[in-house]
């Protein structure tokens, strides 16, 4: 019997099989068992502090200008043109299936829950659980209902858990409007998903161009540098980013991890590429998903913007609690 797709059912495309999606061009992101066991009985994660003390900020309930304040990790919000986004939404105390396992938060929220102001539309890029967390989801659907906007596939996970969500779900480059001269562009990116062992890729992934009166923002969620084709289109498509929020973490062990999270000096070519004024690094010090130390990305962004003449005022660590103002 062949095996069906849960998420997402179409013909195939330029970046879809008929069953999985994937990165057309670009480095595999699959890994074998064997892989996967070299690299964890290789013992070779640094140890990271139980906790690291941060001071939560009350946002505004509105921005008129641009504005993102930090929660940790890929969580940051995004107040634009009187507008409230939130980008991968995580509350909960663990990246994981499971309450009592899993790699646990080691920073609180840089805002805390009861504190965000209402939410208008969330950017869900994919559904590894340190992105699609179901629990905080239905906290802010039954809070503000959202509109949702995510890759194809994702649709179908949010509303197995909250039937009446709204969802707004498409293909890489596909265009939503959101409010009043704000519209959101789901973009490519090199990297993977699943929720289970028996679902690799059959969700897809991706980023987001937030084109708003205030400035054009880019929220990469997850992803490798690979070719960095992808971003040289973005470029060319959209224009120079006002601001570019990049992950910098989760990428050691290299040989394992390069496909799919890139390092910090990936992170700063990305920059280059999309010719952005300005960036935040993303998605590293909350959780310990991999084996580097927890403030090597901040070190090594560092080399990596002076290796490359970026003025080191333009492209920051981004800590939860940090409020960015363009």
């Amino acid at each position: 019997m062949a095996k069906r797709n849960p998420y997402h059912q179409g013909l195939p495309t330029h970046n879809f099989d008929g069953l999985r999606f994937f990165n057309p061009g670009e480095p595999k992101t699959d890994r074998t068992l064997r892989q996967v066991l070299r690299w964890k009985l290789a013992g070779g994660a640094a140890a990271w502090p139980k906790q690291v003390a941060v001071e939560p900020v009350v946002p505004d309930a509105r921005v008129h200008g641009l504005r993102v304040t930090v929660v940790g990790h890929a969580t940051l919000l995004i107040q634009a043109a009187g507008l409230n986004i939130l980008t991968d939404p995580v509350w909960s105390e663990r990246a994981s299936p499971l309450r009592f396992a899993g790699p646990r938060r080691i920073t609180a929220p840089g805002i805390a829950f009861d504190h965000l102001p209402r939410i208008d539309v969330v950017l869900l890029s994919h559904n590894h659980y340190d992105h699609l967390d179901v629990a905080t989801l239905k906290r802010l659907h039954h809070r503000d209902a959202p509109l949702v906007v995510t890759p194809l596939g994702n649709d179908a996970i949010v509303r197995r858990h909250i039937a009446a969500a709204r969802v707004a779900t498409g293909d890489w480059w596909q265009h939503f409007e959101v409010g009043a001269g704000v519209g959101v562009h789901i973009v490519p990116a090199n990297h993977w998903s699943s929720r289970g062992v028996s679902d690799r890729r059959m969700a897809l992934w991706g980023g987001f161009m937030l084109r708003t009166p205030v400035g054009l923002v880019y929220f990469a969620g997850d992803t490798g540098y690979g070719t960095g084709r992808i971003f040289r289109d973005m470029r060319e498509r959209y224009g120079r980013t006002d601001l570019a929020l990049l992950p910098i973490g989760a990428y050691a062990p290299e040989w394992f991890m390069s496909a799919q999270h890139c390092d910090p000096e990936g992170a700063a070519q990305i920059m280059l590429d999309l010719e952005a004024q300005h960036a935040l690094g993303i998605h590293w010090g909350t959780f310990q998903l991999t084996d580097e130390e927890r403030e090597e990305p901040v070190r090594r962004l560092g080399t990596a913007l002076a290796r490359r003449d970026i003025d080191a005022a333009r492209f920051s660590a981004a800590a939860p609690a940090m409020v960015w103002e363009g």
